[in-house]
């Protein structure tokens, strides 16, 4: 209704369906950018965009900077170019700087999943969790949950859990619990795992709550439709 309302008064002040139409699609959207978080950046895309073509020159002109190589394959991930990231990450494979990186070995087993290397993409993770459990936050354990998730559910179900033992404010570790336990038919489990998302939700602090909200929100509508 107030949406309606908002509508009507741009229209009236504009004179101009359309015009009122984009103008309150904008006011949405800068209202969820500042308070929800539900739609993705504008401008976050085109930094990227920049940054991969500045990275791809400096690797033109000097190949063995890993660091450069590194940055450019996190880019290509975010941007789910799984083949050119693991192009890109391929030459560090062998390297000495490398045999030590949870880091990379985590960005290199996410590069084989996605291009049809599951074996060895998931070994490569199992890697980088051994040579540190935390890395990343837990992340890992999120990709290996979802990896499992259709193959292996107890084992999913075992990654989240770990996840949620490392990054114990995560409410998107909540989240993908209760999507598994809807999975495996486990309906007052689930339901369960979504209403201790929103809980927590309510404790995190407000500086943390910005990145949580979105994983809150969809807690909540789950649980509505649990």
């Amino acid at each position: 209704m107030k949406l309606a309302l908002l509508f009507g008064l741009l229209w009236a002040l504009l004179g101009n369906p359309f015009i009122a139409l984009l103008v309150l699609l904008a006011v949405l959207y800068l209202i969820d950018r500042r308070f929800i978080g539900l739609t993705p950046s504008l401008r976050k895309p085109i930094r990227r965009r920049r940054r991969i073509s500045a990275l791809r020159r400096e690797l033109d002109a000097n190949p063995s900077n890993s660091g450069s190589r590194l940055e450019l394959s996190r880019l290509l991930l975010e941007r789910k170019k799984y083949g050119d990231a693991l192009r890109t990450l391929e030459p560090l494979k062998d390297s000495h700087m490398m045999e030590d990186s949870a880091e990379f070995w985590d960005d290199y087993g996410t590069s084989l999943l996605h291009t049809g290397r599951q074996e060895e993409g998931e070994a490569a993770i199992l890697k980088a969790l051994e040579l540190n459990p935390r890395v990343k936050y837990g992340q890992p354990h999120l990709r290996l949950a979802a990896h499992k998730a259709r193959t292996d559910k107890s084992k999913a179900i075992q990654h989240l859990e770990t996840f949620s033992g490392i990054q114990s404010s995560s409410c998107e570790s909540y989240y993908r619990m209760g999507l598994l336990l809807q999975e495996l038919n486990r309906k007052a489990e689930a339901k369960t795992a979504f209403e201790e998302g929103i809980r927590l939700y309510r404790m995190l602090p407000r500086y943390k709550r910005r990145q949580e909200r979105r994983w809150a929100l969809l807690c909540f509508l789950r649980k509505s439709s649990t």
